[in-house]
């Protein structure tokens, strides 16, 4: 199966609509400029290059999202051009969103060339953004021309609204799909959308909207001289997201040595893990808490490792409430040493609190999956799943959150069908 099925395959109905979408506008823009001809050619060729190159260099940040910031940049400042040299822009919104298209389309072909599925849903996006934009702004390029000898003030006021506004609707649909992806609510979506998109949308728009502002003093090559600064801000993003992407592997890796040693099943760490934030994500947690929870529940048996005899299948929630309390507090203490994991250390620590003790949310959502995944094993098997529920239920009280152990029942009847756990 080629990477562009797999792609598309795993797409669900919001995405398919926003691809859709995409789709039409960008036969409009292509049939549009190809009746009416190409304005400025050589214009459109230099943005659309520096377009296909920013998706040529596009990355992906955490929470499995891709940007293009020299892409996005150049799309903005192509939108928001008002001449060049001197030289009126007069290109349509559709002539946009027709540059846009093509230099999309020519900065992924080599991904798909070496068989790195296409993010169709990314690439629609970010060409719709870019294509609302243009229509807002296109129509009032003349009037907002200044002439000899006048102030940009209002142009510049104009194009930061519109920019603003652009933005704003690009985190709303975004957050959309991800509410739809990750099962979370929708307002805790926008947070997170809007927590992750503020530091990079900022310098993107900024640059877009000066991209555009200096073609008019210094011609073409405006291009080169805003494409180096943003080159070296998407590198110093590509480094965070690799060193975030290893530190999460070096975890995993870390959680499996329990399991290699014999001291839990195979696959507990990362079953735990998974419905910990699954669990979390119900209950409304924040993309950083969730982090902070993926790290704790992949690392929660490893006080097991001080152990002489391992538990039988390292159950934890049939052993004494007195070693379980001690296994976290070891695992605790590993964890601590490492200097940099202080929150995830009390997580682990106090997994094994009463709820009359305070513990946090992310120690009790452990502590529920934990007892779930010991007391089905990896089964799919749907009445054990709900034997297992119901006990955990009957033995609420001071041993489990019952909101908790609602959002894991709503979870599991979730992602049961279609054995994800």
């Amino acid at each position: 199966m080629s990477a562009y099925s797999r792609g598309v395959q795993g797409l669900d109905s919001g995405q398919l609509l926003l691809i859709c979408a995409a789709g039409l506008l960008t036969v409009a823009g292509i049939a549009n400029t190809a009746a009416v001809g190409l304005a400025e050619p050589q214009v459109a060729i230099g943005f659309g290059a520096l377009i296909a190159a920013g998706e040529l260099a596009r990355l992906t940040m955490p929470g499995n999202r891709e940007v293009a910031p020299i892409s996005t940049a150049a799309a903005l400042g192509y939108a928001l051009l008002l001449d060049v040299g001197g030289v009126p822009a007069t290109h349509s919104a559709l002539q946009v969103v027709a540059v846009l298209a093509v230099g999309m389309i020519a900065g992924g072909l080599p991904h798909l060339a070496v068989g790195r599925a296409p993010r169709l849903d990314a690439i629609a996006r970010r060409l719709l953004s870019g294509s609302l934009l243009a229509f807002a702004f296109r129509p009032l390029a003349d009037v907002l021309r200044p002439g000899p000898g006048q102030a940009w003030w209002v142009a510049l006021g104009v194009m930061v609204v519109l920019v603003a506004l652009m933005l704003a609707a690009d985190v709303v649909i975004a957050s959309m799909l991800r509410a739809e992806q990750v099962r979370t609510a929708f307002g805790v979506a926008i947070r997170d959308e809007t927590r992750m998109a503020a530091p990079l949308g900022a310098a993107v728009a900024a640059s877009g909207i000066l991209l555009a502002l200096a073609s008019h003093s210094m011609d073409m090559t405006a291009l080169l001289a805003f494409a180096a600064p943003l080159l070296v801000t998407q590198v110093a993003f590509r480094k965070y997201a690799g060193i975030r992407a290893t530190y999460l592997q070096t975890i995993r890796a870390l959680a499996r040595v329990t399991e290699v040693g014999g001291y839990v099943e195979p696959g507990h760490s990362r079953r735990v893990s998974r419905l910990a934030v699954a669990i979390g994500r119900d209950l409304g947690m924040a993309e950083p808490e969730l982090l902070e929870l993926e790290y704790a529940a992949l690392m929660h048996d490893i006080g097991q490792l001080s152990l002489s005899d391992p538990i039988p299948g390292g159950a934890t929630v049939l052993t004494d409430q007195a070693q379980a309390r001690r296994i976290a507090e070891l695992g605790a203490e590993v964890i601590r040493k490492t200097g940099v994991l202080g929150r995830v250390a009390e997580i682990v620590r106090r997994q094994c609190d009463g709820l009359d003790e305070h513990p946090p949310t992310a120690s009790r959502i452990i502590k529920a999956a934990n007892a779930y995944d010991d007391l089905v094993s990896g089964s799919t098997d749907r009445d054990r799943a709900a034997a297992a529920l119901e006990r955990l239920r009957l033995d609420g009280g001071n041993e489990y959150d019952p909101e908790v152990v609602k959002a894991m029942a709503n979870v599991v009847d979730r992602l049961a069908p279609v054995n994800r756990l």
